[in-house]
């Protein structure tokens, strides 16, 4: 990008992130959420600098994931970027090598009990939405921080292999699994789109959202619901609205924030897909 190491680069990939505009339903420059502002986004973001750091400089994915937790939610908003931090923390540590998807793939299956355990730790930090386990996994529920810890080391189970159970209904793990298979599509399109930085993520958030349906707001407020706001999604792409009729975007964007439809999966992979067309250089500021 400019010469910038990469937590600093991962650091401005969620700020862009975050204000980029319209996203429907999410927090943006133009949009808070009731107990959800743009500020503890920005907040949120320069919290999480330590543990990016230690990523950048080495450290295990899960120590340096549980800091970069722990830094977020000093602001007062509560979680504002966990999901986005779940797929920064490996980008930033692979980035000492050329970001690709096979070295990606090589920090992932590195991953260690240890790590889990320090995953799990990281939700005594902040209030995270998650939906109920998978079948058979009740005794590692997320929910349960570090008291499932005995269950993971009873299982041995590294952080890959957690993130592997909790497919298909949450889809930062399903990017842990797929070698990133999203982010690094969403980094192209960053690349082969045009305009400022800001208006391309706002483009390529909406062909997400249009593509897949978002599971958080599967599992917070239904699958028909997900589908619906895809379906719409995907109706203002096709017809390119963000350039021919901007007005239906940002009406689309206040109503799902009206209804409390919270694309998070999505702006995730959006900050992971900044990061990486960051680091490529296929994006500049």
């Amino acid at each position: 990008m400019y010469g910038a190491a990469p937590d600093r680069t991962a650091e401005l990939a969620l700020l862009l992130e975050v204000a980029g505009t319209p996203k429907p339903g999410n927090v943006d420059r133009h949009r808070d959420l009731e107990d959800l502002r743009f500020e503890h986004f920005l907040a949120g973001a320069v919290g999480a600098r330590d543990g990016l750091e230690l990523a950048a400089n080495g450290a295990a994915v899960g120590p340096a994931f549980e800091r970069a937790v722990e830094g977020m939610a000093t602001q007062e908003g509560g979680n504002t970027q966990f999901g986005a931090l779940l797929l920064l923390v490996p980008l930033v540590r692979a980035a000492g090598d050329e970001l690709s998807q096979p070295v990606v793939e090589g920090v992932l299956e590195g991953t260690t009990v240890a790590d889990a355990a320090a995953f799990y730790r990281a939700f005594e930090h902040v209030d995270v939405f998650v939906a109920d386990p998978p079948e058979g996994m009740a005794p590692l529920d997320v929910r349960r921080g570090a008291a499932a810890i005995q269950t993971l080391e009873e299982r041995g189970l590294t952080l890959l292999d957690v993130m592997d159970r909790s497919v298909p209904g949450d889809d930062v793990a399903r990017e842990w699994v797929t070698g990133f298979e999203r982010s690094f599509a969403a980094a192209e399109r960053l690349a082969a789109a045009e305009g400022p930085i800001l208006e391309r993520t706002a483009a390529v958030f909406l062909s997400l959202l249009a593509e897949r349906p978002d599971t958080l707001v599967a599992n917070r407020s239904g699958e028909a619901v997900a589908a619906e706001a895809t379906e719409r999604a995907a109706a203002l792409v096709e017809r390119d609205a963000l350039e021919t009729d901007r007005d239906a975007v940002e009406a689309f964007a206040d109503e799902l924030v009206d209804r409390g439809i919270n694309p998070g999966t999505t702006a995730d992979v959006t900050a992971a897909g900044l990061f990486i067309a960051l680091e490529h250089e296929t994006v500049t500021l």
